[in-house]
């Protein structure tokens, strides 16, 4: 990626449309992010403030977001000071990733003042602060950073604010291409070979440039083809180069796109990277691009995080439940011997005579055996015959009354593996609003200790959210994504003639089809069914489908595992192209 100051530059000339806008709203959707609803010249757009230690960055989005319960305390200050504030102007400082947004606001009593909202976009230290202008102190950040964390800068409510340290660069936008060429041949040369110096020196020299441009201006000027050129006239092709693109940049004329590697490796810049080859996508705008690049990265990243601590505790009670049936298993071998016990104690009950008391063994004749052969009994010297031979006798009755039981706790325990596989796979799909109902779930079937207080439990009458997609004859297909939605869906929104897929004996979403359909709305629907299970990369995925009226939940039985019957079976191979093209909705 490069979100960079040549970016930031970009966006900033494009989020001018904000200028004179209103804050109707703000929201924190998660601890980085910050949503600002801006109503500007007759639009209603929302602003993605993100201090994202990964994913750092800004841009107007499209996207929904799932707001917490109860407002933490940074957007309760957001809205006490901003919110129906006017927007003043959005400036970045130089080409630093750092931008400066300015809110004229109304207080209760009348009174206006101006309020500051800094975002400084630097990777894992990016922050959200807001500044008080009378009095250039901090009123909050998003991230706190106290004297302990670091002595030049600190971010706390009421301390003055300091800007990040200054790097020591020249203002790219700033510099003529003689400028350029000037400070390039006055860096002293290094070790590197000349191609790498240069692309060193770009970096090195001006603010806001990244590792990615840098290589893009050296590439343009055909350094690479001749590595052999003369460093002041290398220097010189690249100072063209670069200059060029600033220029360029200076009048707005961007090529915003997106490269995609074969690797799977992506870039976004705001203009062609030729030297790059993979799959090319354009955008008309800098929040487009981002949008495009960014997706889900930080929500399955966030995700991926909430969801650590339970996949580990999963997997370790699946793994605590595949050693349980190994030794389940070998108590049933063990008792298949259970005949030859009573063989024993009948051998022994019928040679009394011949055991004398404090004996060790006993060798008798095996009436059982064709060939009449001599069978060595081992006893236990502090018992008499008699109470060896009821040994015996005991050891074949408890053996095989332990196998009903062992048997009953083999198909439990099946039960349970198939159960932490059917959450471990919903996991994997899970959104920041599934995560939710998935944790209530581990908690109500005792895998997981509540947090806190004990929330108060959702009424009978209370619905989850469902993923209704829309095939391409216009059909509503619904998709359970955890245990909660599976329930819901197939045994109290689905009518009895719908249809309902599973893939077959393997954990994954329930998918119904509401009413009548065609045999592509079937394909696309198994399609779903496929995609949403643990087969997700597999091809040639069984899918079962039959109507609801022959799916039932036994009684007892653990969240999303029903038995059904009269089904058929698809074959098919999960395609997310064709996924995405389905309408999706949640209901």
């Amino acid at each position: 990626m490069a979100l960079d100051g040549l970016v930031i530059h970009a966006l900033t000339a494009e989020l001018q449309k904000l200028t004179g806008g209103k804050i109707h709203k703000i929201h924190q959707p998660n601890e980085h992010d910050i949503i600002l609803h801006i109503r500007s010249r007759g639009e209603n757009l929302r602003l993605l403030l993100s201090a994202n230690p990964t994913y750092p960055r800004v841009h107007l989005t499209t996207q929904s977001f799932v707001n917490p319960l109860e407002a933490p305390m940074f957007c309760m200050l957001l809205r006490k000071h901003c919110e129906n504030g006017s927007i003043l102007n959005i400036e970045q400082v130089d080409t630093e990733r750092v931008l400066r947004l300015r809110v004229l606001h109304r207080d209760e009593l009348g009174d206006q003042s101006t309020k500051t909202i800094v975002i400084e976009l630097t990777g894992r230290h990016s922050n959200i602060i807001l500044i008080d202008e009378a009095t250039g102190t901090i009123v909050d950040g998003i991230q706190h950073v106290t004297p302990a964390i670091s002595s030049y800068r600190i971010v706390m409510p009421g301390s003055r604010y300091v800007a990040p340290p200054d790097q020591q660069k020249a203002n790219p936008l700033l510099a003529s291409k003689e400028e350029i060429l000037r400070t390039l041949t006055e860096r002293q040369p290094v070790e590197d070979p000349l191609v790498r110096h240069l692309e060193v020196a770009v970096v090195n020299s001006f603010s806001g440039i990244s590792p990615l441009i840098a290589r893009e201006v050296v590439f343009r000027s055909q350094l690479l083809e001749q590595p052999d050129r003369d460093p002041v006239v290398a220097a010189a092709a690249v100072a063209d180069e670069f200059a060029a693109l600033l220029n360029k940049l200076r009048r707005n004329e961007l090529d915003l796109n997106i490269v995609t590697a074969v690797s799977g490796k992506a870039a976004f810049s705001i203009t062609a990277l030729r030297h790059l080859q993979g799959d090319v996508i354009h955008y008309d705008s800098v929040s487009t691009c981002l949008e495009a690049f960014y997706g889900d990265k930080a929500e399955r990243d966030s995700i991926k995080q909430r969801v650590a601590d339970l996949i580990k505790l999963l997997q370790n009670e699946r793994n605590k439940n595949y050693s349980k049936l190994q030794k389940l298993t070998e108590t049933i071998e063990d008792a298949k011997d259970a005949d030859r016990y009573r063989i024993m104690g009948e051998l022994l009950t019928a040679s009394l005579h011949l055991a004398a008391k404090g004996a060790k063994q006993i060798e008798v004749i095996n009436y059982y055996d064709e060939e009449q052969t001599t069978v060595a009994i081992q006893l236990d010297p502090l018992l008499t015959p008699p109470e060896n031979a009821q040994r015996y006798f005991k050891k074949y009755t408890k053996m095989k009354n332990s196998v009903a039981a062992v048997q009953q706790q083999i198909a439990s325990t099946h039960e349970e593996i198939r159960y932490l596989e059917s959450v471990l796979q919903q996991l994997g799909h899970a959104a920041m609003s599934d995560i939710e109902e998935i944790r209530e779930e581990l908690i109500e079937q005792g895998y997981v200790r509540r947090r806190g207080k004990a929330v108060k439990r959702k009424k009978k009458t209370d619905r989850p959210a469902l993923t209704c997609f829309t095939s391409s004859e216009g059909v509503s297909i619904y998709v359970g994504k955890n245990n909660t939605q599976n329930d819901f869906l197939t045994n109290r929104i689905a009518a009895p003639g719908d249809t309902w897929l599973h893939t077959k004996d393997i954990p994954g979403s329930h998918v119904v089809i509401r009413g009548e359909y065609s045999p592509d709305t079937l394909l696309e629907a198994a399609m779903l069914a496929s995609f949403y299970s643990q087969a997700k990369e597999s091809s040639q995925v069984p899918v079962d489908y039959t109507l609801i009226r022959n799916v039932r939940k036994p009684n007892g039985a653990k969240p999303g595992f029903v038995i059904y019957e009269k089904q058929k079976t698809l074959f098919v191979t999960p395609d997310e192209q064709l996924i995405k093209t389905l309408k999706q909705v949640q209901k």
